[in-house]
């Protein structure tokens, strides 16, 4: 299944103008993170609860910003 991370990817520029910057803060290389986005590598665990301290983001509200199905295009 493939996850929408458009609220993500506003959280990140909201937070730290980059997403190279937000992946710096978050041990990972600015490719990793690409490709976690692009959803080539799924998040982790222990990424996700980095970054939700990072971004301030509730606890209550990952699913938001993580596990929101993409809608596929229909013709």
């Amino acid at each position: 299944m493939n996850f929408d991370y458009s609220k993500l990817r506003g959280k990140i520029f909201e937070k730290f103008r980059s997403q190279r910057q937000f992946a710096q803060a978050l041990g990972i290389s600015p490719a990793t993170l690409n490709s976690r986005l692009s959803g080539k590598l799924p998040f982790t665990v222990p990424e996700i609860f980095t970054a939700i301290t990072l971004l301030e983001i509730d606890p209550s509200e990952i699913s938001k910003y993580f596990l929101t199905p993409r809608k596929e295009k229909t013709q």
